[in-house]
């Protein structure tokens, strides 16, 4: 399998979580080809934190890597132009470009989000929307895929970023798989507006994550609005209004998200027919999974399997996603396959 060089790029200033993602999420495993590099301008790096990292390596990484990533940085100011020109460089040879939280400030100042849809931490999405016109700034989602050109909102949304870009690469399996040793979610629903201070606070209410987990585990049975309230100890109407809070989506729209991610690991990972996906996603019928399929990815549940099937032999370098347009605004998986 042919190895996918990634190169996490951080600048002066950056913030130690959004870097710590990327070198994380990619760094070198059995069941993945990447290979990362730490790269900077200079051996040390400055982070918000107070202390310094000693880079691998440095521009001549990031020209020759397959991914770019940049993690955000503080304060936001002039990024060199050294930097910049190497970012555009990479664009221009249809490398793949990433950032998290503001590293989308040093994409949009080399060129690289122009006529493109992008997003970062909503405390700057003001700021960036006034600095950068030719940008369209999307305000309420975790992330932004262009194909080759992603951005992430604020910092734990790189995490669902990261996670995408390995299931784009990888498929849905290994992707889960390294969400589990993260103790992540593989994907998360809703928008960043859920993160956003409220006016006023919810107070004195559990969380439903022990609803959702328990749904999870019971994707392939009938989960009606009902049977999710009645699990949670709450009325339909009062569990619905908690459900949005807390996920940024509906209950019914959240299960669509999550029983297609079961089936897209189910065909990756079992030789079961479509038929017996269908069933043990918890999408009844192949004519109704083929449905959502090609709502949601714009494929069919043949083709998905066959592609990735593919791509687990070659490895992502050079690869793109077999499903995804060429224009993709993502807000999440369950969000996406609502659509």
């Amino acid at each position: 399998m042919t190895v996918h060089h990634v190169a996490v790029l951080a600048l002066d200033g950056v913030t130690p979580l959004d870097l710590a993602i990327p070198t994380q999420i990619f760094t070198a495993r059995p069941e993945t080809t990447y290979e990362m590099t730490l790269c900077a301008l200079d051996t040390k790096v400055r982070t918000t934190a107070g202390f310094a990292l000693v880079a691998d390596g440095g521009l001549e990484q990031v020209r020759a890597a397959d991914t770019v990533i940049v993690p955000g940085f503080e304060p936001i100011t002039a990024v060199p132009d050294t930097v910049l020109d190497t970012l555009a460089e990479a664009r221009d040879r249809g490398r793949r470009v990433v950032s998290i939280c503001t590293g989308a400030f040093a994409l949009a100042a080399a060129g690289v989000l122009d006529g493109l849809h992008a997003t970062t931490h909503w405390k700057h999405i003001d700021d960036f929307e006034r600095d950068f016109p030719a940008v369209t700034v999307d305000h309420d989602v975790l992330y932004v895929d262009e194909g080759d050109v992603l951005t992430s909102a604020g910092v734990c949304c790189g995490i669902d970023l990261c996670l995408h870009i390995v299931r784009r690469d990888l498929g849905a399996e290994v992707a889960n798989e390294i969400a589990r040793g993260l103790v992540a979610a593989p994907h998360r629903d809703g928008g960043q507006s859920q993160y956003v201070p409220a006016p006023v606070a919810v107070a004195g209410e559990a969380s439903l994550s022990g609803t959702r987990g328990w749904a999870l585990h019971r994707l392939g049975e009938p989960l009606t609005l009902r049977v999710l309230a009645r699990h949670a100890g709450l009325s339909q109407r009062t569990f619905m209004r908690r459900f949005t809070e807390e996920t940024g989506t509906t209950p019914l729209q959240w299960l669509l998200g999550a029983r297609l991610g079961r089936a897209r690991e189910l065909l990756e990972s079992t030789d079961r027919s479509v038929d017996q996906v269908a069933r043990d996603c918890g999408l009844g019928t192949a004519a109704n999974l083929r449905l959502h399929f090609r709502r949601a990815l714009d494929t069919t549940p043949t083709a998905y399997r066959r592609a990735f099937t593919r791509l687990a032999s070659r490895g992502p370098a050079g690869s793109p996603d077999p499903m995804a347009r060429t224009r993709t605004r993502t807000r999440t998986g369950a969000a996406t396959a609502a659509r």
